[in-house]
């Protein structure tokens, strides 16, 4: 299904049921005017992953293009960027911990999590390396009447040590310990409010440790529950890369999962991230950090 979105012209393919839409003729190297940059956002928003084709950006022009959805973060809060290229987080399957295979909204262990992320493939494998991405805001839609009104009230402690890094690190003892040389852990609403669009979706993904006033057994089966709806086939688009593709998703109504099924394949992409606002829950309460320092990561670069 194709629609065109007002003013700017932009061409929008639909991906599936209920995420993921894919822009046509728009050149993300070149100058845009506001009303085509408003067309990409409004996709955005509404479809919460966009994909762009055939995109020869640059670290530079990356930058400028995602700095027209606001400011950017520094490339990760433990890892830093490279040299003269602070912003970017390499994403290379030769590095350090750059395989996200377990579903995950980034850096959910930070008080304030980017808003939107720019990944662009630079390097692809011959075969699998697929990118899958969930609605969180739909899925906290379908949720029975009972279960949602449960989810408003509850409040979870995500963490850098956590299922995620235990997955993501399997094998990799020296990289595990880099990743947890500093302890981040920050309490988030199960809920959050969009700043945005309104919209509620669920808060939860690899990051989600345990529930505030929940035993441990029973905060794992509410988080499982959750990801559960979150994850269904139903709420969910699925990516093939090409060398160029660039995805820009809502890091605030998404959670997403790196296929790892390249072997030893190279895999390689550059990533940014928008500077995010702190998540407020249903009762408008926000989220609060409660281990480690990150303020760099979301005002230095601005």
């Amino acid at each position: 299904m194709t629609e065109t979105i007002a003013p700017a012209d932009i061409e929008i393919t639909r991906l599936a049921g209920n995420i993921g839409a894919e822009i046509h003729g728009v050149d993300t190297t070149g100058p845009l005017s506001d009303q085509t940059i408003a067309g990409v956002r409004k996709a955005l928003l509404d479809h919460k992953v966009v994909f762009l084709r055939d995109q020869g950006l640059d670290y530079d022009s990356q930058v400028a293009f995602a700095q027209r959805f606001g400011p950017l973060t520094l490339g990760h809060p433990i890892y830093g960027g490279p040299e003269e290229r602070p912003l970017v987080r390499e994403m290379d399957s030769r590095g350090e911990g750059t395989r996200a295979n377990h579903w995950h909204t980034d850096l959910t262990y930070l008080a304030q999590p980017p808003s939107f992320a720019f990944l662009h493939n630079k390097v692809n494998p011959p075969l699998g390396g697929d990118t899958l991405w969930a609605n969180t805001a739909i899925a906290y839609d379908s949720l029975p009447e009972g279960l949602r009104t449960l989810a408003d009230g509850l409040r979870i402690v995500h963490s850098n040590d956590s299922d995620y890094t235990d997955d993501t690190y399997d094998g990799d003892q020296s990289f595990r310990a880099n990743y947890l040389a500093s302890i981040f852990e920050a309490e988030h609403p199960a809920v959050r409010v969009h700043p945005e669009t309104g919209e509620r979706s669920l808060l939860i993904g690899g990051f989600a440790r345990r529930v505030i006033d929940y035993s441990p057994q029973a905060g794992r089966d509410l988080i499982r529950m959750l990801h559960e709806y979150a994850t269904k086939p139903e709420n969910t688009v699925r990516w093939r890369w090409r060398q160029g593709d660039l995805a820009i998703w809502d890091n605030q109504s998404t959670m997403h999962y790196a296929i790892y099924d390249y072997g030893k394949a190279h895999r390689r992409g550059e990533r940014v991230t928008s500077v995010g606002t702190v998540p407020v829950g249903v009762d408008g309460r926000p989220s609060v950090p409660l281990r480690g320092q990150a303020d760099s990561f979301s005002t230095s670069a601005e």
